[in-house]
């Protein structure tokens, strides 16, 4: 059955708009058991149930609104190699061997979503080809260490470093001192990806429910019992997917490690095919440097999908378009008065260190969650499915690399916590101007 999808049922965005297999689910309305329940049908919770499909386990997955709904059907579509930000930190926990097995695993991260599209013959246009935006003299310096220790790790895509002159081959603005082109990252449309892996996983046999919420859950003798608004699902282990939208109801410990920030993107109308070229010769994704970053590409229809303006104050704007204009004339002035089709926004999680946080409740082995991304999930979410279905084969070096990371509960509690961050991140955001 097909749905007209209202704004209700998902974001008025670009991609709903152009989205293919916008399939209407049932909710739960019985008592279901499973091996593996999973709560959340975005990307992390899709893709940890399709692996699992794979491997022979009956899975259902529970999601409070539709396929989609959340950050995985709104990002801006890059898809761009690594795990975590700096990892360093993390040595005393994990050794020189756990950071590399991190840095295998930021590369493997977007072969499997390579693999899932061939293989599955999903239709979300994929484009290869991405480049970090430098602005200031030591993101310069960063590009060059970075492209020195991806060369080291044998990174198999061909790199190259841009200097002022040289980065109008990738973006034709003037803002920029360079950029370090990554042709082994790319980009696509997220929520066609996710909906074409949905079917990917029922075929396989995935029981996929929407308008579904988990309104609570209890292990009871061993098993996880969990409870929506009118059926009951009970599975030997259950996987917390909710991300940013967990909440602190539900599961008090996963809530207080992720935090919603806002993030928001615009489409422009579609645009002549070489005004496209001129903007963004080869039609790689970009992103800038700074703690406020702007990112964007050329989608297949020739619309500038331009993102940024992460909030952490747990406001949104009042309006997207007005509030994003500004910054995308700044990129391409040309661009001042081009008609902005589409704006839309939602949450991403972020975990104060901003590692992914992949692990078990304490004293609840059988649930398990994934979660705080830091705006870098589509990629990272198809390695965090693959870490946990290892995991819950019995499989586990990959997952205990993971889940010996501690991670900081936010202060402040669910009403204080935003405020508190948004006070730090401007600290970050004065740092950036120089």
């Amino acid at each position: 059955m097909r749905s007209s999808f209202s704004p209700a049922d998902h974001p008025d965005s670009y991609y709903v708009a152009t989205a293919r297999d916008l399939v209407e689910r049932p909710a739960l309305d019985e008592t279901l058991n499973v091996d593996i329940g999973v709560i959340g049908g975005g990307l992390t919770g899709i893709n940890t149930a399709l692996e699992l499909a794979q491997a022979g386990f009956s899975v259902a997955v529970l999601e409070a609104h539709r396929i989609g709904w959340g950050a995985s059907g709104r990002n801006g579509g890059e898809l761009i190699r690594g795990i975590g930000h700096d990892l360093t930190p993390f040595e005393p926990h994990i050794g020189q061997e756990g950071i590399h097995a991190l840095q295998m695993m930021g590369f493997e991260a977007v072969d499997i979503v390579r693999e899932r599209i061939q293989r599955y013959d999903i239709d979300c246009d994929l484009h290869w080809g991405y480049a970090d935006l430098a602005m200031r003299p030591r993101h310069l310096r960063a590009l060059e260490a970075e492209q020195a220790e991806l060369q080291a790790l044998g990174y198999p895509h061909q790199l190259a470093l841009l200097d002022r002159h040289s980065v109008t081959q990738v973006v034709n603005s003037d803002r920029y001192l360079g950029a370090l082109v990554d042709e082994g990252s790319g980009h696509l449309h997220p929520l066609n990806l996710l909906l074409g892996e949905a079917s990917a996983a029922e075929r396989l046999g995935v029981r996929l429910f929407e308008s579904s919420p988990a309104q609570q859950l209890q292990v009871v003798n061993d098993k996880v019992v969990v409870t929506t608004p009118k059926g009951v699902l009970n599975c030997d282990q259950l996987v917390l997917a909710g991300n940013a939208y967990i909440g602190h109801q539900l599961a008090p410990y996963a809530g207080a490690r992720v935090l919603p920030a806002g993030s928001y993107v615009v489409a422009t109308e579609s645009l002549d095919e070489s005004l496209c070229e001129q903007l963004m010769p080869g039609g790689r994704a970009v992103a800038d440097m700074r703690v406020a970053l702007d990112y964007y590409r050329i989608s297949k229809d020739r619309r500038l999908i331009f993102g940024g303006l992460c909030t952490y104050s747990g406001r949104d704007p009042q309006d997207i378009r007005a509030a994003l204009q500004p910054n995308l004339a700044h990129v391409f002035p040309q661009l001042k008065e081009v008609a902005l089709e589409y704006a839309w926004g939602g949450m991403i999680g972020i975990g104060a260190n901003r590692l992914p946080q992949i692990g078990h409740i304490p004293g609840q082995p059988q649930v398990l969650y994934a979660q705080a991304y830091a705006g870098h999930g589509l990629n990272a979410t198809h390695m965090a499915a693959r870490v946990l279905a290892e995991h819950l084969q019995g499989h586990s070096e990959r997952f205990d690399i993971f889940h010996r990371v501690p991670h900081m509960a936010f202060p402040g509690g669910a009403y204080l916590r935003s405020p508190l961050l948004a006070v730090g991140m401007l600290w970050h955001r004065f740092k950036d101007l120089f």
